[in-house]
């Protein structure tokens, strides 16, 4: 029987479970957007509580001259960068730490819902009444541990970029420029962490599956991740094609109504503007949401084998030098071999 196209699984899983998606927008990712946003604000506004302002420093504010703001400005600013380090390191960590609750319920439970959904698909179209087995018990300690490496990751994909950005300032000094070749080192740098940071990133996002269908460690999500991965690169490209595809479609349709309201931006007032074109980056984003959960969605369908259980095995293989090789070995049963020729009695020469 031919398999379903995983990448239609995912889009039809999108249209009979609306609620998931709804779910992904306003359960976590956006309110969790929305409350940082608003930490972000708060943490600013108390930082800036901290700064003297003395009168001096408002009457240069008030003259609308760039330069004299600006001394103002450093004036105010000064001796404030430690207080504004320890503040946005504390903001960030506290964010990242939310985060990392909110996002590991916020997927957990979705997983969840994927795979009963695809489980209840399975038993229905089943000829017997003996229906699929049900997931274990979830180990939301090992999604945890999953969003904590991605963080880990994060961090280390941007100091990996200061780290370019030094580099690159190496390799230009005053005494000979070489602006061209700092700039290629560094974006040539950026790339390839870059890369490396959207490998590992996806890989981890992959292997929350496993803790909440089979209950693995952290660890042990990530091998099979890989595994997954290593038995059905196919299919996942696949999948990661057909909804980029779509994500960059997407993209390009939002992005040209979005310049709708700007070119009418002389005869439409500021707020209107701004109005229309958040609108249309809130269609785009939930749009993108909604495509992020298909994808999860086909990735499920790809990682349950027939017994509707995420236990990744690796395809039989139909030929090969190994399957050669064992078939050269087997005997052939109606090759002659000494036991079945006729024995004749030994004559003795008189």
């Amino acid at each position: 029987m031919k398999q379903p196209s995983p990448t239609l699984e995912g889009f039809r899983a999108i249209f009979r479970v609306p609620s998931l998606g709804l779910a992904e927008i306003a359960a976590w990712r956006w309110s969790f957007a929305v409350a940082g946003g608003a930490l972000l604000i708060f943490a600013a506004f108390q930082f800036l509580d901290t700064l003297p302002v003395t009168s001096g420093d408002l009457a240069l504010l008030r003259t609308r001259q760039p330069a004299l703001i600006s001394r103002a400005a450093l004036h105010i600013f000064h001796g404030s960068a430690p207080r504004a380090i320890a503040a946005a390191i504390v903001t960030l960590l506290f964010i990242a730490i939310a985060w990392i609750v909110v996002a590991s319920l916020g997927r957990a439970a979705g997983i969840k819902v994927l795979l009963d959904y695809f489980r209840a698909v399975r038993n229905s179209s089943q000829a017997s009444s003996t229906s699929l087995p049900s997931a274990q018990g979830w180990q939301l300690g090992s999604v945890m541990g999953l969003n904590f490496l991605r963080i880990a990751i994060t961090l280390a994909a941007f100091i990996g970029c200061v780290g370019a950005l030094l580099l690159a300032g190496s390799v230009s000094s005053e005494k000979n420029p070489s602006p061209g070749i700092a700039a290629l080192v560094f974006f040539m740098a950026v790339l390839l962490i870059t890369m490396a940071w959207s490998i590992l990133n996806w890989f981890l996002s992959l292997g929350v599956m496993f803790p909440v269908a089979e209950g693995h460690d952290t660890f042990g999500a990530i091998a099979s991740a890989i595994d997954l991965f290593r038995f059905h690169s196919g299919p996942m490209l696949a999948v990661s094609t057909w909804f980029g595809l779509v994500h960059i479609g997407a993209l390009s349709l939002f992005s040209s109504l979005a310049m709708v309201p700007i070119a009418l931006a002389g005869a439409l007032r500021a707020r209107a503007v701004l109005f229309a074109v958040l609108v249309v980056a809130l269609l785009y984003f939930a749009v993108v949401d909604f495509l992020r959960v298909g994808r999860l969605a086909a990735y499920v369908h790809i990682a349950l084998g027939p017994d509707a259980s995420l236990r990744v095995v690796a395809p039989e293989s139909s030929g090969g030098p190994q399957s050669a090789a064992r078939n050269d070995t087997q005997v052939d049963q109606d090759e002659p071999i000494l036991s079945d020729l006729p024995l004749t009695p030994i004559q003795s020469e008189n």
